[in-house]
């Protein structure tokens, strides 16, 4: 990149993000609102779906909202902190977007067990360009709804989000940090791609399931 990157912003900007991202909705919501770890039920996973397949609820949109907008905190601090050419912004969105969903994912806060990222990692490509975004929503909800697989549809998300990158900026640093990220996302879901290849994976309902 033929721009000068600063070392200690970016390293105030990983801070912060992996921060915002240790505030799991999902963890936050059941463990202290409802007195029932929702990691401790269905799959296992601390992430928006297996939370609305527990308990349901209104609470299911505290769990959106929160997931949401810390990762909206987390690149919006980044954009406020870098005082730079619109490429090295374009950086700092894709770096905390990074370390935001390994905040999320392994939050020091709760034994290092979370989500899968899917719902703040759909913020953060919001954030960093909607033509992007595009890409990764617009081929995540039709494989949802068409066959009701999310974790299909969130294996689309991770995977086509280096790609959109590549073709959009055609920048190595964007495209390593873009296989981070999609790849961080791929590989929490091993387990919903095993599934899929033995036809065992769970449809979404908008039932959720009482114990």
């Amino acid at each position: 990149m033929p721009y000068t990157i600063e070392f200690w912003p970016f390293v105030l900007i990983a801070a912060l993000a992996y921060f915002c991202g240790c505030f799991n909705g999902a963890v936050i919501v059941s463990k202290y609102i409802l007195r029932d770890d929702v990691r401790n039920h269905g799959s296992g996973n601390a992430g928006l779906t297996n939370f609305y397949r527990t308990f349901g609820g209104p609470l299911t949109a505290v769990v959106i909202l929160t997931d949401v907008l810390k990762a909206v905190l987390a690149v919006w601090l980044a954009t406020d902190i870098i005082n730079a050419p619109a490429e090295a912004v374009t950086l700092a969105k894709y770096w905390a977007g990074l370390f935001c969903l390994l905040g999320h994912m392994y939050p020091c806060m709760f034994q290092f067990k979370g989500g899968k990222g899917i719902l703040s990692g759909g913020a953060i490509v919001l954030m960093i360009d909607w033509r992007i975004a595009l890409v990764a929503w617009v081929g995540f909800l039709v494989l949802a709804v068409l066959t009701r697989y999310v974790s299909l549809g969130s294996v689309w998300a991770g995977a086509s989000f280096p790609i959109a990158t590549w073709f959009l900026y055609h920048d190595w640093v964007l495209l390593l940090l873009g296989i981070a990220m999609g790849g961080l996302t791929v590989w929490k879901h091993r387990g919903n791609i095993h599934r899929l290849l033995t036809g065992t994976e769970s449809k979404f309902s908008f039932h959720h399931k009482k114990e």
